[in-house]
């Protein structure tokens, strides 16, 4: 089957056209991703306004060139997918509208898909890996450990109880004057900085739980910061280093204890990890989950970076695990801000 993936869940407007055969394989027929950086550079984050308007612009256009780009006709395809949710609610209301129309103009299944759910099934359509799996997704707004049984069967073993951790280099980078997105800003920084220089807090470390905690970390950071002001650039570094390092050691700690608990639950299974989200690109976080799974015996599966970040071929694959299970959505389904992935509804019992 073809899928057509649509995404706009926050400031990337994607579409995609993936190709799943009847063993469960997948081609990737075309990956179309327009980033709204320039628009939202100027203030400092994303403006979920000027990131709707951004949709409604362009994804007809990006939706074209998908097709285009996997010589496929819209006509062609066998499905819609969606992001429904979690997500800027503009932004999703754009994209799933739009899923609707070409499914109902060319009378094609819609399947509406989780966010989340789409992170979580990344490394099937990368690496063809078997249920069961740990998922640790580490992004801009979500920061969770995730054991996916299967599709549509997901339990939350531990999440973020404040900011995420890609919402934390977001804060620290602007508190440094850095410029956005903060991630890569405060890598590259880190880069030229002594990361033993500041001793940061490690959150929720010394609790038996596998949430994340990364607000006081950011406190902390802002406290340095103005002990030193006015700060050199060797400070700025400095401050990024420690950060980053503190990061990694905590991200770490807390994959240990997740394998731990996911070997005493599944005996005999093999471990594997996979990480999702923007925040995997980090090479230094990379490095300590490898370090983490190594030592816990565990396979770490990253897939590449342009499909940890948010992109339509997810969508679409995700799209197309369910339609394989015979779960498709009503023209009625409505778009949701907030859709948990080990919630009830999450199952296929709505299966059309």
């Amino acid at each position: 089957m073809r899928v057509l993936g649509i995404e706009t869940s926050c400031d990337e407007t994607a579409a995609s056209i993936v190709e799943r055969d009847a063993a469960g394989h997948a081609t990737i027929l075309s990956n179309i991703v327009r980033s709204q950086l320039d628009e939202h550079a100027p203030y400092g984050g994303v403006v979920p306004e000027l990131a709707a308007r951004a949709h409604v612009s362009h994804l007809d256009h990006i939706i074209a060139k998908a097709a285009e780009a996997a010589g496929v006709k819209l006509s062609e395809v066998d499905a819609v997918a969606a992001t429904a949710g979690p997500g800027l609610i503009g932004g999703v209301l754009v994209g799933l509208t739009t899923a609707k129309a070409i499914a109902a103009a060319l009378n094609k299944p819609l399947v509406a898909v989780n966010h989340l759910e789409a992170h979580a099934l990344t490394a099937r359509l990368t690496d063809g890996i078997a249920f069961p799996y740990l998922m640790l997704l580490v992004s801009g707004g979500h920061s969770q450990f995730v054991l996916v049984r299967g599709v549509g069967d997901y339990e939350r073993w531990g999440t973020t109880i404040d900011d995420a951790l890609g919402e934390a280099f977001d804060k620290v980078a602007k508190l440094l004057g850095l410029g956005v997105p903060g991630g890569p800003h405060v890598e590259r920084t880190a880069l030229g900085g002594d990361p033993h220089r500041f001793a940061f807090p490690r959150p929720l470390l010394n609790q038996d739980r596998l949430d994340f905690s990364f607000s006081g970390l950011k406190t902390a950071v802002r406290l340095a910061a103005e002990q030193h002001a006015p700060l050199t650039d060797q400070d700025v570094a400095d401050i990024c280093a420690s950060f980053q390092r503190t990061v990694a050691e905590i991200v770490a700690a807390r994959a240990r204890s997740a394998l731990e608990r996911y070997a005493a639950a599944f005996p005999g299974e093999p471990r594997r990890l996979v990480v999702a989200g923007g925040v995997a690109a980090n090479k230094a976080i990379g490095a300590a989950l490898r370090e983490a799974a190594a030592g816990s015996g565990a396979q770490l599966i990253v897939p590449p970076i342009p499909l940890c970040t948010d992109n339509g071929a997810m969508v679409a694959w995700a799209g197309a695990e369910r339609l394989a299970l015979g779960a498709t959505d009503a023209l009625d389904i409505a778009a949701k801000a907030r859709w948990p992935l080990d919630s009830a509804d999450m199952g296929l019992d709505h299966a059309a």
